[in-house]
């Protein structure tokens, strides 16, 4: 059985201009893998509507699932509930549920729930919001993506409301094995065993440490007993 397929768009000019180093990517790969739901593609997408539209469009035709991460917040600039409301054809506006949570937050806080604030309450028609713990300000699924903040921690805690509600497939296994010798030296020999175990994914990812050269070999896969045997038939090749 193929497993669920997943794809995410990072959307910042922030992320593109250097400025802050993104985690969510990383986060959402580690967590979507212990679910079984395989992450394919991920895009970073400037803060303009043309390019997240696009963006929406296309992975969300071509994968199960698809999160985004960043542009949900008060300022100018949080375009992504408009473009994904765009992107479906749908209407958005200032949504009673939403409201009611941001006021009661404000409230609570003793801040003026103002114009700005009230921006974060606007969910396209049919969305389902998604729980946020930390600031309250919701996140929302339409169709098949689910709209997410940029902030690690609310889109960490966004994550985890939203898991347990996806049907995942059989997690990613995996096994290490160093071997210090040259990429060159060992690329044959990885190729053939490669050919032999079709169903895993072996990857070599090279280093160099002190002037030598060595490789980390990944081989990943679902079933644990062939990443055993793929694992061993590699030690036979590079005894320690």
């Amino acid at each position: 059985m193929t497993n669920p397929t997943a794809a995410m768009i990072v959307i910042g000019d922030e992320i593109l201009s250097g400025r802050t180093r993104d985690s969510n990517m990383n986060h959402l790969a580690r967590e979507l893998t212990k679910t079984g739901v395989d992450l394919k593609e991920v895009r970073v997408v400037s803060d303009e509507r043309e390019a997240i539209v696009s963006a929406v469009q296309a992975l969300s035709a071509a994968y199960t699932h698809v999160f985004t991460s960043g542009g949900i917040g008060p300022t100018h600039d949080d375009i992504t509930a408009d473009c994904v409301a765009a992107a479906f054809g749908v209407h958005i506006d200032i949504r009673e549920d939403a409201y009611q949570l941001l006021h009661a937050h404000y409230d609570r806080r003793g801040s003026e729930f103002n114009a700005a604030r009230q921006r974060m309450a606007r969910i396209p028609d049919g969305a389902a919001l998604i729980d946020n713990p930390v600031s309250i300000a919701p996140g929302f699924v339409l169709e098949n993506v689910y709209v997410m903040a940029g902030v690690p921690s609310v889109f960490e805690a966004m994550v985890a409301s939203v898991l347990p509600t996806l049907t995942g497939g059989a997690p990613l296994l995996s096994q290490t094995l160093r071997i210090e010798r040259g990429e060159g030296e060992i690329a044959g020999p990885l190729s053939a065993l490669a050919a032999d175990f079709p169903d895993l994914s072996i990857g070599s990812y090279p280093y160099q440490q002190d002037g030598a050269y060595g490789a980390n070999i990944v081989i990943r896969g679902q079933d644990g007993a062939r990443i055993d045997a793929a694992m061993s038939r590699l030690n036979d090749l590079f005894p320690g």
